[in-house]
């Protein structure tokens, strides 16, 4: 049974070592990335790229991260959290970064969107950085508080929207994605300089010296072993891979949608992220840590899956206006950016914490790099198959996050599995 978890403010002073490093940097993400993101699809249409181009894309990134996600483990191991961190953020990042800053068409953004799946390599390795030597009860919280940090981006969204009123959308989003370069790379140099390798780290590195990043790799049958005899891991699997497949067709579709179907000007998009944001700050020190006080998890995830279904269906319910968007729109805009920041906002922080409360402490790496394989493989084919239906209607992808969301509710509800019955 969980211990009671201390309070989210008493985490976020108390936190030492390489959880402070990892979440008191993560807030740089705000002022680099997520400035960019709102525009990232729009920017794509664009420079001529088609609905079925950028599921197309989406696709093909998230195939690119379950190879990276399939050798992550070993690398992790090989190379040191710290170490895999450092180097895979700058791969992953601040390369891809200056490839989307200069992109004239498709065949930059595939070349982006291949480098760019290095990422999976560095998720695995900074969440073991982020959590191995914080206090096992205190892991929600931690995740919690990692994302009000991404979440703090609302305060610099209209560095954005002044950038894209004043030069255009193309240009604009161009010096975003430089600056996204220059802060990212500053990110990845801080964390370097505040953290240091976890106890568990300096133990699997010494573990695979010598031996070749091939026989580390044969090693991942045992730990597939693993995982298919762990209820736990098996279960905190399917919730991720629902929740990793609603977040590529929303992060791609979300913005198109509302820009071309319902008429919002480009100017205004960064600030839909930008409520949304403050929305979920606000849940994440209030209605979120009355529902994370019990003993488990399941009223929470429950919650999180039928919330995020009604904000899926309002979006859907919003009629198309017949010019621009109109006040009926904004209102009823406004009421899916306050569901969709406390469904998504809880499900990321559930999704990532299950896996961490589940795994074996024992083999993290190798079986975070299986399990995370295994949920880009679930997830990949939706890219693809959401710019097909967003290429006949654009609120046709958000039908199917409906049907997702309502099997993660129904999963939740019948197959749930208390951390304390997986197999540790």
């Amino acid at each position: 049974m969980l211990e009671r978890r201390p309070g989210l403010w008493s985490t976020l002073v108390n936190l030492r070592g390489n959880g402070r490093a990892c979440v008191y940097t993560e807030p740089m993400w705000g002022l680099s990335m997520a400035l960019v993101l709102p525009y990232a699809s729009v920017y794509m249409l664009a420079l001529g790229i088609e609905d079925r181009s950028i599921g197309l894309l989406a696709t093909i990134s998230t195939l690119s991260q379950v190879l990276f996600g399939l050798l992550s483990g070993a690398i992790t191991d090989k190379l040191g959290r710290r170490a895999t961190t450092a180097v895979f953020d700058i791969i992953a990042w601040s390369i891809p970064c200056l490839i989307w800053a200069f992109a004239q068409n498709f065949w930059w953004f595939l070349v982006a969107s291949l480098v760019n799946g290095a990422w999976q390599v560095t998720q695995n390795s900074w969440d073991c950085l982020l959590v191995e030597d914080v206090e096992r009860r205190t892991i929600p919280h931690v995740y919690s508080l990692v994302k009000v940090a991404g979440d703090m981006s609302a305060i610099f969204a209209p560095i954005a929207a002044v950038l894209v009123a004043q030069f255009g959308l193309v240009p604009a989003v161009r010096i975003l994605y430089l600056n996204a370069f220059v802060i990212m790379t500053a990110k990845v140099y801080l964390l370097w300089r505040y953290s240091s390798e976890t106890r568990t780290g300096v133990r699997r590195r010494a573990a695979v010296h010598g031996v070749p990043l091939l026989t580390i790799l044969r090693g991942y049958r045992g730990v597939l072993g693993l995982i298919l005899h762990s209820k736990g891991m098996l279960f905190s699997l399917a919730i991720s891979a629902l929740v990793a497949s609603v977040t590529l067709v929303t992060g791609t579709f979300w913005q198109v949608a509302i820009s071309t179907r319902l008429g919002v000007p480009d100017g205004l998009l960064p600030y839909f992220p930008m409520v949304r944001s403050l929305l979920s700050m606000g849940l994440f020190f209030t209605l979120i840590p009355w529902l994370l006080g019990g003993h488990d998890l399941k009223r929470a995830t429950q919650w999180g899956f039928g919330v995020y279904l009604a904000g899926q269906a309002l979006l859907l319910a919003i009629p198309v206006p017949a010019g621009a968007a109109d006040l009926t729109t904004y209102a009823m805009l406004a009421g899916c950016l306050l569901l969709d920041a406390f469904g998504a906002g809880i499900l990321f922080m559930l999704a990532e914490s299950l896996v961490a409360l589940h795994v074996d402490r024992h083999e993290r790496s190798r079986v975070m790099a299986i399990q995370r394989t295994c949920v880009m493989l679930a997830a990949a084919p939706f890219g693809w198959f959401s710019g097909w239906l967003s290429g006949m209607d654009r609120s046709w992808p958000f039908w199917l996050t409906s049907v997702l969301l309502a099997l993660g509710l129904l999963v939740s509800s019948t197959l749930w599995v208390r951390h304390d019955e997986a197999a540790d």
